[in-house]
């Protein structure tokens, strides 16, 4: 039994006197997946990926936080340490998220309905959904 290919196997590879040959980073590029619908996938993540709608508090509940507030005023001076939570709207769909966050308050604007705290953060008061602080223990 013969081979096909005895009478090539030993030729010297081809080189090209015309082309330079190809860089193998340029080669393996050629076997890469192609992707048809660019940023299809980022587009399914988006849409997947969940929110929270903000909690409109009762009258009752609206209330006792400014009772809460009233009383952080009053204490403003020595800076009360407290924790804060708060809905923060989502930049890119309909809804947000809740955090929760802690340091000492600084200011109450009432003028632009606003918390500043020690870390320069300022947060609306109509987004507050709960204040909780040592002070309010008492």
């Amino acid at each position: 039994m013969t081979d096909d290919y005895d009478d090539i196997i030993n030729l010297p590879h081809h080189v090209s006197a015309v082309y330079k040959p190809m860089p193998l980073l340029s080669r393996a590029a050629q076997f890469a997946p192609f992707a048809a619908l660019t940023g299809y996938d980022e587009a399914i993540a988006e849409a997947a990926r969940f929110t929270d709608t903000q909690v409109c508090l009762d009258e009752n509940a609206r209330e006792l936080l400014d009772r809460k507030l009233a009383l952080l005023r009053e204490h403003i001076d020595c800076g009360p340490q407290l924790t804060v939570t708060y809905f923060v709207a989502d930049k890119k769909k309909c809804g947000g998220r809740y955090c929760t966050l802690t340091g000492k308050l600084t200011k109450v604007d009432d003028v632009r309905r606003v918390l500043v705290l020690d870390s320069r953060i300022e947060i609306s008061l109509q987004d507050v959904l709960d204040v909780s602080s040592s002070l309010l223990q008492l």
